[in-house]
């Protein structure tokens, strides 16, 4: 099932009296329980498109259509509505609240989605999220305490706590060892699976493409579907 689509999809910014138009064109379409992979050299537009698919930005030329709906259409508000349920964003740092601990990331998260749960039951959805990213021993621990990896973890589950539509990850393992990064990226896999997430994510590190369903090379403002390997196999 197709959630989202970047339908002839331009971006120019200007500098003074010169124009430079970083996406051309862009056709794309994600699926829902599938991990899609940007790469690319820097400057080929895979952060571009990344925040104008998560309407960080908005388009030049084009359409973003999520779920059905024309985003390009929208208000600010709208889109500002969209964020905060249907989407969640994980970053190279983690960026959790240094005075809150790990239950309180994300039960703050629910709070910003406007879920409508009793805190009985939100603290319940909690403890099961936390269980399944095998952070459940350390809810009552504040990021200074946590690992790399735990933060990492932490904030996995608190971009998918609302139980969103999209996943936006923008290099999420760039910042861990290699064993770290697999940790991570299972994990992003599995949940993208078990909880029939859409996933777009921009990677610089080749080990990690094996974990995509589909991956895209950004190349000169324009996008190529790559052949893809599965982790695990020769």
């Amino acid at each position: 099932m197709t959630i989202f689509a970047a339908k002839e999809v331009r971006k120019t910014f200007t500098n003074g009296e010169v124009a430079e138009e970083i996406l051309k064109g862009i056709d794309l379409s994600l699926h829902e329980s599938e991990i899609t992979a940007l790469v690319g050299a820097s400057g080929s537009g895979k952060s571009t498109l990344l925040t104008i698919a998560a309407g960080l930005q908005p388009t030049s030329d084009g359409q973003i259509v999520f779920n059905g709906q024309n985003m390009t259409d929208m208000t600010s508000e709208q889109i500002r509505q969209i964020r905060a349920s249907e989407f969640g964003f994980v970053f190279q740092a983690a960026h959790l609240v240094p005075f809150l601990t790990v239950e309180e990331q994300l039960l703050l998260m629910l709070d910003v989605a406007g879920t409508k749960l009793s805190k009985k039951q939100q603290k319940k959805e909690v403890a099961e999220l936390l269980e399944q990213v095998g952070m459940d021993h350390r809810k009552d621990a504040y990021p200074a305490s946590l690992s790399g990896g735990e933060k990492q973890r932490v904030a996995i589950a608190r971009a998918i706590i609302h139980k969103p539509k999209m996943l936006f990850a923008d290099e999420p393992t760039a910042s861990l060892d290699s064993k770290r990064s697999k940790d991570v990226m299972s994990l992003i896999r599995d949940l993208t699976k078990t909880l029939r997430i859409t996933t777009l994510m921009v990677t610089h590190d080749e080990e990690m493409l094996s974990y995509a369903d589909h991956v895209i090379a950004m190349k000169d403002g324009l996008v190529e579907l790559l052949p893809t390997k599965k982790e695990g196999t020769c």
